[in-house]
C-alpha cells in the first residue's frame, strides 16, 4: 500500500487528490492536509472584491466531498515536514507518507513593503478573507470615489489577478456612473505592461497596451514601492501616486512548513 500525503487543498492541491484518488487503486491511502476547511476558488476572488459574488457562491465544505471521494482529510496547518522520515508534522499528528506533493501556495509577505496589505493601507484578492474585506471598503469608496491604485508590488510573481481587477474596476465603476470621478493607476515592478513575469505572452505587450489606453488605465512600469501611506504609494524613484483605493498583490514567499525544511 502506498501513501501520497497533499498538503494544500485549494486549485493544485485539490485536482490533485482528486487525480491521485482517480488513478490509483483503493488499497492505496491517499490524504489531504489543510489549515482550511472548504475550498475557495481563488480565480473568482476579485468578483467578490467588487460584489459580484459572494463567499457561498465559490465555496464549499471540504469534508463531506473528500470523504465522499475516499480522500482522508486532516484539518490542521503543516508545520513541519521531515522528509527523512518521510512524514508531516501537523497539530493533530503525524501522517505519514511515501508521497508528498506540496500545493500550499505562497506565503503573502505583506511585512516586506511598510504599510502594505489589508492590515495596513490596501487591498488584497489572494483569499476570499481578503476579498470580502476589499469589498467592504469598495462599498464605503464608491460613496467619495477617487484614484484607485491597483497592480503588484515588488517580489510577486502572479500578475493576472491584478489585471484583472484594473479591469473589472474599470467596468464596474462605469455601471455605476463614477469612472470619469476615477483615475486608474496600475503600479507595476514589470518591465512593460504584459509582461506578466514571463516576458510577455504571444502579443500580450501590445495588446495590454491597446486596452490600458482604450480604458484610460494609467501604467507606472518598472515601479518598486518604497511605503505605502494613507492615501499615497510611495515609489523608490521618489514619485509618489495618490489614491483613495488600493488593491496589490504582495510578495510572495514560500511558506514556513515548506521555506524551513532544508533540501526543499
Amino acid at each position: 500500500m502506498a501513501r501520497v500525503a497533499i498538503i494544500g487543498a485549494s486549485i493544485g492541491g485539490l485536482p490533485a487528490a482528486y487525480e491521485a484518488r482517480a488513478l490509483l487503486d483503493k488499497k492505496h491511502k491517499v490524504t489531504v492536509i489543510s489549515n482550511v476547511d472548504s475550498f475557495h476558488f481563488v480565480p473568482s476572488n476579485p468578483w467578490v472584491a467588487v460584489g459580484w459574488r459572494k463567499r457561498k457562491d465559490i465555496s464549499f465544505a471540504l469534508g463531506p466531498v473528500l470523504e465522499k471521494k475516499g480522500i482522508e482529510f486532516v484539518h490542521a496547518a503543516a508545520d513541519r515536514i521531515e522528509p527523512e522520515q518521510n512524514r508531516v508534522i501537523t497539530a493533530k499528528g503525524e501522517v505519514p507518507y511515501d508521497y508528498l506533493i506540496v500545493a500550499t501556495g505562497p506565503k503573502l509577505n505583506f511585512g516586506a513593503v511598510p504599510g502594505l496589505g489589508p492590515s495596513g493601507f490596501t487591498q488584497s484578492v489572494c483569499n476570499v478573507d481578503h476579498a470580502e474585506q476589499a469589498w467592504g471598503v469598495y462599498q464605503s469608496f464608491l460613496k467619495d470615489p477617487g484614484p484607485i491604485v491597483v497592480g503588484a508590488a515588488q517580489g510577486a510573481s502572479c500578475f493576472g489577478p491584478a489585471y484583472e481587477m484594473a479591469f473589472i474596476f474599470d467596468a464596474d465603476l462605469r455601471r455605476k456612473k463614477l469612472r470619469k470621478k476615477v483615475p486608474i493607476y496600475f503600479v507595476t515592478p514589470e518591465p512593460y505592461i504584459g509582461h506578466m513575469g514571463l516576458a510577455g505572452v504571444g502579443k500580450s505587450r501590445r495588446l495590454m497596451e491597446d486596452e490600458f489606453a482604450e480604458h484610460s488605465i494609467k501604467p507606472i512600469s518598472s515601479a518598486a514601492i518604497k511605503e505605502v501611506q494613507p492615501g499615497k504609494m510611495l515609489l523608490d524613484n521618489g514619485q509618489e501616486v495618490p489614491f483613495r483605493y488600493s488593491m496589490m498583490i504582495p510578495p510572495f514567499a514560500g511558506v514556513d512548513a515548506v521555506a524551513g525544511t532544508p533540501g526543499l
